[in-house]
Parts: structure tokens; C-alpha cells; sequence
């Protein structure tokens, strides 16, 4: 996962993978601590990478301050939708 957030944030090199990671494992935390099962959270899931791609993005620092606002809109639109989905916050019958 840590690849594909450097990748959409444009860092290259290690020197930030401390950082990055942190940011990885808040989202995880967010989505969870907002409704998403924790199975749920997986990097596999299209949409699950997606709100943490978002949530980096909003959280990294950028300069710009209006393109952080943008994508922790986004970022919430989207936690939002998983937290209204059955898919996401009901675990797997056994």
C-alpha cells in the first residue's frame, strides 16, 4: 500500500516512509473507528485504497491548502458511503 500512496502523492525515495506509513495506518484506524468492519479494511479493496489514497493526500501537506480541503471532502464523502454500506460494515457470516 505504501507504494501506491507514494506513487499518487509523487515521493519518491524512503526518507518519508515513516510518515506515509503513520498517515496508512490513521486512515485504517479512521475508517474502522467510523463504522467500516475492521475486516473490511483491506488494501486489496478498491475503495478501501481509494479513501486511504484520499486521506493521505488530505493529510500530507500540501502548500496548497484549498487542494487539502478538496480531498478531505472527498475522503469523508467517501468514508461516508462505506459507513452507509452493509458490505462494508457487516462482517462475513460464517
Amino acid at each position: 500500500m505504501i507504494e501506491e500512496v507514494k506513487n499518487s502523492l509523487r515521493v519518491n525515495g524512503s526518507d518519508l516512509d515513516v510518515e506515509l506509513q503513520d498517515l496508512i495506518d490513521a486512515a485504517k484506524a479512521d475508517l474502522i473507528l467510523s463504522g467500516v468492519n475492521k475486516d473490511k479494511v483491506l488494501d486489496t479493496d478498491p475503495l478501501i485504497k481509494r479513501a486511504i489514497i484520499l486521506y493521505c493526500k488530505a493529510n500530507f501537506g500540501y502548500d496548497d491548502i484549498n487542494m487539502a480541503e478538496r480531498f478531505q471532502q472527498s475522503y469523508t464523502s467517501l468514508k461516508t458511503h462505506l459507513t452507509l454500506s452493509a458490505e462494508y460494515t457487516v462482517g462475513d457470516s460464517i
